[in-house]
């Protein structure tokens, strides 16, 4: 008798595709508020957490399994950071009672928005060596958390706001480019669309 072991070793798909497309759909909803195209929140929530929140967690736990931690954390991040949005536009809109709306403070955002600016910074070293279309979101996710944060302090509030409007339409755009290059790519075996290669500094 025999005793053989064997190794059965799983592949799981890449799932930044849907990940990214996840963050692109509610950046563009969002992003369409801030800019005054459409109006109120109510129908941003359910992309904000569907698409923001529950496809950027199915890219996480997946990145997971393939051992990628940058994909890991940065797709789980952004996916529970959009799930709390959600949550604080609810109590804003006294979803969960007067109670909880009466006593909203603007600035506790702010300090949630500077937090996630500090994340966002030291991902995009990290992105830099992944492609240049994720480095490039990367740094408009920056120019976001800025603008999110400093009018949420109400500092130079008009100038922020826009800021903060427009670097999440942008998002949005490249976040579609950068999707649709991990669906296509891989599916026609050649670049189809190009992503740019790694900055090679940090990482050869």
């Amino acid at each position: 008798m025999n005793n053989q072991t064997q190794n059965v070793k799983i592949l799981n798909a890449d799932p930044s595709a849907l990940g990214l497309f996840g963050l692109a759909m509610v950046t563009i909803v969002a992003s369409s508020q801030k800019l005054a195209l459409t109006d109120g929140v109510s129908f941003v929530l359910p992309w904000a957490i569907f698409l923001g929140g529950f496809a950027q967690l199915f890219a996480c736990f997946n990145d997971s399994k393939r051992q990628n931690v940058f994909g890991t954390t940065a797709f789980g991040a952004f996916g529970f950071f959009w799930l709390a949005v959600g949550t604080s536009w609810m109590i804003k809109n006294g979803v969960f009672g007067a109670a909880l709306a009466s006593s909203v403070d603007p600035k506790q955002l702010g300090f949630a928005y500077l937090g996630y600016l500090i994340f966002s910074i030291f991902m995009t070293v990290g992105a830099m060596e992944t492609h240049k279309v994720l480095f490039i979101i990367f740094v408009l996710i920056d120019f976001l958390f800025v603008g999110l944060t400093l009018s949420s302090f109400e500092i130079a509030t008009e100038f922020t706001h826009n800021l903060a409007a427009y670097s999440e339409l942008l998002i949005a755009l490249f976040s579609f480019y950068g999707s649709a290059a991990a669906v296509l790519n891989p599916h026609f075996g050649k670049v189809f669309l190009p992503v740019g290669k790694p900055f090679g500094i940090f990482k050869k």
